[in-house]
């Protein structure tokens, strides 16, 4: 569904604009009238990691007039791998510096506004209001449901994408379309909480460069509401296996009843995949329960990367890392497993696939966190 430009056109563009936005003016359909709205735009994004990142640089680049970036993080090493927007030298600066750094580089005319705070449901409302399009770049639920709360209120699109692994999501929720389109909010993809246990990607990892895809996407759909220019994703979310290289789109309608049921699908012809579905009900050992288990002849499956076990590991665990075990989950050679990673997450999803293959297998609850809080420390 094709929407009406969201921002009117400043009067003109300058000489060095015109010449650095040369390749968008000739494109058909847009011309120079949508990129003198995307002059006019304000944009927030919200969160300056892996998909913030490269959404701030194409919304520069394209020449959006102000930026709002709002991120409380500071850059550290290990951002570095998917979070194109620093650099080695900012290690230890704030994120949202390297957006101004880089939206100077880019477009002189583009003005970044950073705000270095934490986005909360308390202050949602305030850091967004006045944005044109609310692109959501973060990582944690809690912090996605605040800001989709405060578009609601605030009746601005919402630009979503989340990555996890090798897969990705993205689509644009509205709580106040233009006539003729019902409003389609997070709470229609995502029942209340849905998300609340989602591992993050410390857990579990992301590849880098699917970080950089879906932030295309979000930015393209920020220009696309910008400019009026093509169809938004809006009731429509793309789903991205960048393992075997496949996008599909499942429709997105919205719930029937939010009052009395918001867990109901949002249309009978999408499946259920986009929604986190609740993981197969598996035994958690604490770790007491799991050291008897070991001595009972039980064998402790260790499925964190060599570069995690190098720094320690149960005695008598069998590693295997958790890709080998997906792989292969009747490879291991044991008939009753515990599953022990760093904090539980990956071992869940390691004893499902075992279960599958016939394989009794359990979770060390908490991971070796909880074991080397509850068990090393006590014998130390």
């Amino acid at each position: 569904m094709a929407f009406p430009p969201l921002v009117e056109p400043v009067a003109e563009l300058t000489d060095a604009e015109r010449t650095r936005t040369a390749r968008h003016r000739v494109l058909a359909g847009f011309g120079e009238i949508a990129q003198r709205r995307l002059a006019a735009a304000h944009v927030a994004v919200v969160g300056a990691g892996g998909i913030g990142s490269p959404v701030v640089l194409a919304l520069a680049a394209a020449g959006v007039g102000t930026i709002t970036v709002v991120d409380d993080d500071l850059v550290e090493a290990s951002n570095l791998q998917r979070q194109v927007m620093h650099r080695v030298s900012d290690v230890g600066a704030a994120k949202v510096d390297s957006a101004v750094r880089i939206a100077t580089d880019l477009s002189p005319t583009t003005v970044v506004r950073p705000v270095q705070a934490l986005l909360t449901l308390d202050n949602a409302v305030e850091l967004l209001s006045g944005a044109h399009v609310v692109v959501d770049g973060t990582d944690t639920f809690e912090t996605r449901e605040a800001v989709a709360s405060a578009c609601e209120r605030l009746g601005v699109p919402l630009v979503w994408g989340v990555v996890q692994e090798f897969h990705a999501q993205a689509t644009v929720f509205w709580s106040a379309p233009p006539a003729g389109a019902m409003p389609v909010r997070l709470g229609d993809l995502y029942p209340p909480d849905a998300g609340r246990e989602a591992p993050s990607c410390a857990q579990v990892g992301v590849l880098g460069a699917l970080c950089l895809q879906v932030g295309s996407i979000l930015a393209t759909e920020t220009v696309k509401l910008v400019t009026g220019v093509g169809e938004p994703l809006f009731g429509r979310v793309l789903v991205i296996d960048a393992l075997r290289g496949r996008t599909d789109e499942v429709p997105l309608r919205p719930a029937t009843d939010r009052a009395t049921d918001a867990a109901t699908p949002a249309s009978a012809e999408a499946p259920t995949a986009p929604r986190l579905r609740a993981a197969p009900a598996i035994p958690q050992l604490s770790p007491a329960e799991a050291l008897a288990a070991q001595h009972a002849g039980t064998t402790l499956l260790d499925v964190r990367e060599p570069f995690e076990t190098e720094r320690g590991v149960i005695p008598g665990s069998v590693l295997l890392p958790l890709g080998d075990v997906l792989a292969d989950p009747s490879g291991v050679g044991a008939t009753a497993v515990i599953v022990v990673c760093q904090v539980g997450m990956r071992a869940q999803r390691a004893a499902v696939a075992l279960r599958g293959a016939g394989v009794e297998a359990s979770v060390l609850a908490g991971g070796i966190d909880a074991w080397n809080r509850d068990i090393a420390a006590v014998h130390a």
